[in-house]
């Protein structure tokens, strides 16, 4: 009888859920969901089609299940009904799944764009207040209000983490800064998955990077040591293309998707 810890990962065709189907198998027993197949599903993943706006469908997905890593949702699009109906309504159905399922732990990606507008120049913690720098941002900020809340009344695990940006490797002078590896996005997500004394964390989700605009004593403290620095990268990402000072959000975290929406303001009038 399998006695590995049952995890359903969500939003499972994307990049990080793809990173963890290979990094998690031989740990976990995972059930993996989305609405779009993942690439490359071998005979021992067992995976079932679901919408997370669907909330019977959500909910029957998560039936047996230990913890949910929830990845799934949109990224970057600036429509709110949109934001509303896969990002927050469908944080609501999995964590409201994962509570009527008896799944007692919840890992939810949250992002860095739930504090895009801080400056650069700014070092913060995870006690900042939340500044969001669009309607995506937003709807990241009230997806872990959605987590405190199930931690706090009933009682379940949960860890919202702020991803930066999970690739390969960083690409550019911004990603020096909130790039995280593949291993150390394992690591980190391991870490919300089987820490006994976990309630309510959010952490950020991003390497051991010398420019990190980040204080991720939160994660440390829960026994988190990054593998990868950014750095690495930082010579010849500098001598191909440093950013634009002047370009539009250089200065904040969030970057374009902050100055995105001080564009829209200034078209809207508002």
């Amino acid at each position: 009888m399998n006695s590995m810890k049952k995890v359903l990962i969500t939003g499972a065709a994307g990049d990080i859920g793809t990173v963890l189907r290979k990094r998690f198998r031989d740990r976990y027993t995972l059930r993996l969901t989305d609405i779009n197949t993942p690439e490359g599903l071998d005979d021992g993943e067992e995976f079932i089609k679901a919408d997370l706006r669907d909330f019977e469908a959500i909910k029957n997905v998560t039936v047996s299940m230990d913890a949910v890593v929830h990845l799934g949702g949109i990224v970057g699009v600036d429509s709110w009904e949109e934001n509303l109906a896969a990002n927050i309504d469908g944080t609501h159905n999995v964590f409201e799944s994962a509570r009527l399922a008896g799944a007692g732990r919840v890992v939810c990606a949250s992002s860095v764009h739930a504090v895009g507008f801080y400056p650069r120049s700014q070092t913060i913690g995870v006690d900042v207040k939340v500044l969001p720098d669009g309607r995506y941002g937003l709807s990241k900020a009230i997806s872990e209000a959605i987590g405190a809340m199930y931690a706090e009344k009933y009682g379940l695990k949960v860890m919202a983490v702020r991803i930066g940006n999970n690739s390969p490797e960083p690409t550019n002078e911004r990603l020096l800064s909130i790039w995280i590896s593949h291993r150390d996005i394992a690591q980190l997500i391991g870490i919300g998955l089987d820490h006994p004394d976990l309630h309510y964390e959010i952490v950020y989700g991003v390497s051991a990077n010398t420019r990190s605009w980040w204080d991720n004593s939160s994660a440390e403290r829960l026994g988190y040591r990054p593998e990868d620095n950014a750095e690495d990268w930082a010579e010849e990402i500098m001598a191909k293309a440093p950013q634009d000072p002047d370009a539009p959000g250089a200065d904040l975290q969030g970057g374009e998707f902050a100055a995105r929406e001080i564009a829209s303001s200034l078209t809207d009038g508002n």
